[in-house]
């Protein structure tokens, strides 16, 4: 029988591409992710177990050299996001209380790049993103149309924005039809 919690998905937007000049939409690949809570004082016993130290200033996020983000979310819930190991393992012999979901079954991601990503991605988004506001590391959860979303400045020029599966079609429709209106 098949470990249904462990299950291999197919990603909701696979095999969508996006995009106009200037701009890249890209499905992220499949990513382990966990929505942790834990008094702010206990952080970095919690930030010694996952191998980065949480951000502790409002919307900004960190990444180690192992592919692990984590985004500030709230005073005391952080967004952890890993492509190669489950974030749940780190945590499991950790004696602060704290509380961790895997939330890898309910989102998504949408990487926008380019050089109209900023254009593309604040065309739906009521937040600033400028450079001065929004800068390189920069994370946030807001509204992006319709939906709520995660959205975090990856780069110069790219942006991952996490959305629930559910809302995914519409989240990859409304960046594609706002980047076709962005100038290279």
């Amino acid at each position: 029988m098949a470990d249904i919690a462990h299950a291999n998905r197919i990603e909701p937007l696979s095999g969508r591409v996006g995009g106009a000049a200037g701009v890249s939409l890209t499905p992220a690949g499949a990513a382990y992710r966990v929505s942790l809570r834990v008094d702010p004082a206990a952080a970095k016993t919690v930030s010694k177990k996952l191998g980065l130290e949480l951000p502790m200033t409002p919307k900004t996020s960190v990444q180690n050299d192992k592919g692990r983000l984590a985004a500030w979310l709230g005073p005391d819930e952080w967004l952890i996001i890993d492509e190669n190991a489950d974030p749940l393992k780190d945590l499991e012999k950790i004696t602060t209380l704290h509380s961790a979901v895997d939330i890898s079954h309910r989102n998504t991601a949408v990487l926008v790049s380019g050089n109209g990503a900023r254009a593309t991605v604040q065309s739906g988004c009521p937040q600033n993103l400028s450079d001065r506001v929004f800068p390189v590391g920069s994370a946030t959860r807001t509204v992006m149309g319709k939906i709520e979303v995660v959205i975090i400045r990856t780069g110069e020029d790219d942006y991952r924005v996490e959305c629930w599966r559910s809302f995914s079609d519409y989240a990859f429709t409304l960046l594609s039809e706002a980047a076709r209106d962005c100038l290279a």
